[in-house]
């Protein structure tokens, strides 16, 4: 299925004036980020396609600066590393870039020989 950027964003940082919906791109998610934990959350693969149109629209919450390069260098677009608590209710949704690979090198900028990146949609609703 196609995602429908004006599908994905946070509602708490669209307030911010001249802005609509934000689409917020992560390096993780935790339960920490659910307003509420009596929730149903959804995980959607998505393409590294999908992942830069998403990424290219949104406000990055990578709270990582050598995270932040590898994602911008994978993705081709620019995703600046950002310390922000991110707070999730019924109806938001994030971009999560997980890598997946051994530790990454302090300063890195590029992905590890054998490392990936894989990218998804979560998605929460009420329970």
């Amino acid at each position: 299925m196609r995602l429908d950027i004006d599908q994905l964003y946070h509602p708490d940082l669209a307030d911010t004036p001249g802005k609509e919906e934000i689409v917020l791109v992560c390096n993780a998610f935790s339960l920490n980020m659910l307003a509420a934990l009596d929730a149903r959350l959804t995980v959607r693969e998505v393409s590294v396609e999908e992942a830069r149109a998403l990424a290219a629209e949104g406000q990055s919450a990578v709270g990582h600066a050598d995270t932040a390069a590898v994602f911008s260098a994978v993705l081709g677009v620019s995703v600046p590393a950002a310390r922000t608590t991110v707070r999730l209710a019924s109806g938001d949704a994030v971009l999560v870039g997980q890598y997946v690979g051994p530790r990454l090198p302090e300063g890195a900028t590029v992905l590890p020989e054998g490392a990936t990146i894989r990218w998804a949609v979560v998605e929460v609703a009420s329970s």
